[in-house]
């Protein structure tokens, strides 16, 4: 049982492992920014249908007013020609005109209300991305100088000051061995001097003697 438990710790470690390296901080902020943009495009396309409904019943709630003052007029003009059927005609479209605008302003009117939450989300929605971009721009930066401060403070602690006076040491010698080498060298390449025989260092001082007095 406890092997299998052990088994189980590994794999759970191996997973957590791996989604820590697979979430990479600016990795995550881009794919976050990413899914911000994709609902940004939605909610301004949907912004972009509603303007056109709205724009829709609009057109329709005139043209429909239009239509309601025309037949009024039409009724009016039959009933100066005593003409009944064709004035009651005219009411009877008129009517049916009238109840058709004001079902098109009550829906206009709908749509307006829409319009204008859908344009505070839409304007929400984008003053956030930008936020988040300026925020993006930060981590990024901070990211960076985290990693940077983590590479030196690795490299100083990966530097051992021991290692180096041993090297310098070790050069050191090097240098000594070297200057002896060439000390050597310089002694063994300069003119021999012969040194003086002590068996005949009488009759020398006797004949230096003679070439001075010669001389003088």
């Amino acid at each position: 049982m406890g092997i299998f438990r052990r088994i189980k710790n590994i794999a759970l470690a191996d997973v957590h492992s791996v989604l820590d390296k697979a979430e990479d901080p600016l990795s995550m902020i881009k794919q976050y920014l990413r899914e911000m943009e994709e609902q940004l495009v939605k909610a301004q396309q949907a912004l972009s249908e509603q303007l056109f409904l709205e724009k829709k019943y609009e057109m329709l709630t005139l043209q429909t007013q239009e239509a309601v003052e025309k037949r009024l007029r039409q009724a009016n003009l039959a009933v100066e020609r005593n003409e009944d059927e064709i004035a009651k005609l005219a009411l009877q479209d008129k009517i049916v005109q009238e109840r058709k605008l004001a079902s098109y302003k009550q829906q206009y009117e709908a749509m307006q209300v829409q319009t204008t939450n859908l344009y505070e989300k839409v304007k929400a929605l984008q003053e956030k991305y930008e936020e988040l971009k300026l925020k993006q721009q930060e981590l990024i930066a901070r990211a960076h100088a985290a990693r940077a401060v983590k590479e030196i403070n690795t490299t100083i602690a990966s530097f051992s000051a021991d290692n180096a006076m041993r090297g310098f040491a070790r050069m050191e010698e090097r240098i000594w061995a070297l200057e002896a080498e060439a000390k050597a060298s310089q002694e063994i390449a300069a003119p021999h001097q012969p040194s003086m025989n002590p068996l005949l260092q009488a009759e020398v001082e006797q004949q230096l003697e003679q070439l001075k007095a010669a001389k003088s």
